[in-house]
């Protein structure tokens, strides 16, 4: 297991990162903030699911997911149709516009990761990704998992036994 000066780095380089992720966030078209490429990129990975899904996915109040929604939707970029198995929920799906928005994305992110890692070798791109995935993992156990159980508790010990003394008559 790795030592408290080993995390103590990690946290620092997971600071550091914000710089990485600023830079990917000032490559995305000014229409569509990180938030938006968030959503259009989990529908894109998931699917057609449910807004109450979404929200669980993006790990925010789902008051905060139909703000994000009626923006794209707005875009023409999602559609929302009626659950036919819950008429009160939403089904969300990406439209082609959509769908070539998250193109578009994917070809300017991998652009700038290609720029930047250039001087990677494959194996140590792939190596960061696994990583990265194995985090991530490591992330998401922890929030689905239920909450530990504590040991039983051994039972009480019962209470001495009184002595019993024999005498030669009872023998």
């Amino acid at each position: 297991m790795a030592g408290n000066a080993q995390y103590e780095e990690l946290v620092r380089q997971f600071g550091a990162f914000g710089a990485v992720k600023r830079e990917l966030g000032r490559i995305m078209p000014a229409d569509c903030p990180s938030g938006s490429a968030t959503v259009l990129t989990l529908l894109d990975r998931h699917g057609d699911i449910r807004m109450s899904k979404l929200s669980e996915l993006l790990s925010v109040d789902m008051s905060v997911t139909s703000r994000q929604v009626a923006q794209l939707a707005e875009r023409g970029w999602i559609e929302r149709s009626p659950d036919p198995a819950d008429k009160r929920s939403r089904i969300l799906r990406l439209t082609p516009a959509g769908h070539a928005q998250v193109g578009e994305l994917t070809r300017r992110t991998t652009q700038l990761l290609a720029e930047r890692l250039g001087d990677w070798s494959d194996e140590e791109v792939g190596q960061l990704t696994r990583l990265m995935a194995r985090l991530r993992a490591s992330f998401d156990d922890c929030r689905t998992a239920p909450p530990p159980v504590p040991p039983p508790r051994p039972p009480a010990a019962p209470p001495p036994a009184a002595k019993t003394t024999r005498t030669p008559a009872s023998t």
